[in-house]
């Protein structure tokens, strides 16, 4: 579901939002009666809602830190979604310098623990014992919760990515970061399953809410830690072989051009089809033309077109670690590489970028790669 946007970046929230939410209505209508003696059932379930609520918006504000301060330092963002209990801002890029993700990761928790401290000056002012206090204290809690459950260090929390910058900045290499950080994940799982079950032991008021936050934040701490270390067990990039060693060149076309001509045009290079107002239809996708050149050959290649989105374009100054991280989670086969003017120098082919790390004593860059225009 769409929420809305943050410039061209989109607020999405994702369907299992809502079960989270469910989750926290069950688990937390006990504890709001057990708080406020005199609420009904009812009453305590709508509390209970409007607590899932707030915690919602307390993660929504937390992932715009996030993103406001990525697009300030200049990293792209592809969109920010809301899942189960969390959130997350998804970069299409990785941060090049460990500052820039030291700034990223801490806008996060800055915005959730601000929003907590007005809440906490909001009490002074509002009657206590009823309703209207309970939900600003909720407010507050949920606040101070997200902002300090994300500064523990292990990823793919923020406080890991923190950890994650410090060692970057340290050592030079953000995969000794990304290591050290993972074990600091495992252990932040670890703990919140002794959390969970201290609190079963100690039959307290929470067990059950602790028990299903507990498991459920446990099980996306490890999985997101895991992720991150996948992603960067990898081959590392041949040495001596450039990004523009493997891009093929590039071949602009009319997005009109009949797709018979087109696809007989691209003979091993990547195809910008550009409408007659100089806006670039898309990267001629080869499958795609084939089918359509088998039927209609006459039709404009442009319904052959795969969007050029920002995730799908990389810069001739990406270093080569940035670049097989990027291509290995994007979904698509083929990237226009830009200049840092803007104008189109190449694209780059997922199979090329596999060939080449998969066996990289055996890959030869070919020779005078070019840009072409038609």
């Amino acid at each position: 579901m769409l929420l809305f946007r943050v410039g061209d970046v989109p607020v999405l929230l994702a369907p299992s939002w809502w079960f989270g939410s469910l989750l926290v209505v069950v688990l937390y209508t006990p504890l709001v009666s057990a708080l406020l003696p005199r609420a009904d059932l009812t009453l305590s379930a709508v509390l209970a809602a409007a607590f899932a609520v707030l915690l919602g918006i307390s993660v929504l504000a937390h992932e715009l830190g996030h993103c406001v301060v990525a697009l300030r330092l200049g990293v792209p963002v592809r969109r920010v979604r809301l899942f189960l209990l969390g959130g997350l801002s998804e970069v299409v890029r990785s941060p090049r310098r460990p500052a820039q993700e030291a700034l990223i990761a801490v806008a996060g928790p800055a915005v959730s623990l601000a929003l907590a401290a007005a809440c906490w000056l909001l009490l002074l002012a509002v009657p206590g014992g009823g309703a209207t206090w309970l939900l600003v204290a909720q407010c507050a809690v949920a606040n101070a919760a997200v902002g300090v459950f994300n500064l523990l260090p292990g990823l793919p929390l923020d406080g890991g990515r923190l950890l994650r910058a410090g060692v970057w900045a340290v050592h030079g290499a953000r995969s000794i970061g990304t290591r050290v950080a993972v074990v600091g994940g495992a252990l932040v799982a670890v703990s919140l399953l002794v959390w969970a079950l201290w609190g079963l032991a100690q039959d307290s008021d929470d067990r059950w809410l602790r028990l299903g936050v507990g498991v459920v934040t446990a099980w996306f701490v490890a999985m997101g830690a895991t992720a991150e270390f996948g992603s960067d067990d990898r081959r590392a990039w041949p040495e001596g072989l450039s990004v523009t060693d493997l891009m093929r060149p590039v071949l602009q076309l009319p997005a009109e051009s009949p797709v018979s001509a087109a696809l007989a045009a691209s003979a091993g290079r990547g195809v910008v089809l550009v409408r007659a107002d100089g806006v670039a239809a898309g990267l001629l996708d080869e499958e795609a033309a084939v089918r359509l050149a088998s039927a209609e050959p006459q039709s404009p290649a442009e319904l052959a077109a795969e969007p050029i989105r920002a995730e799908t374009v990389l810069l001739t100054s990406d270093s080569p670690d940035d670049v097989a991280r990027h291509v290995s989670t994007v979904g698509t086969w083929q990237f226009l590489v830009v200049d840092g003017e803007g104008r189109p120098t190449g694209v780059l082919c997922l199979e090329d970028v596999h060939s080449a790390l998969a066996a990289p004593g055996e890959y030869e860059a070919a020779p005078n790669r070019s840009f072409r225009t038609g």
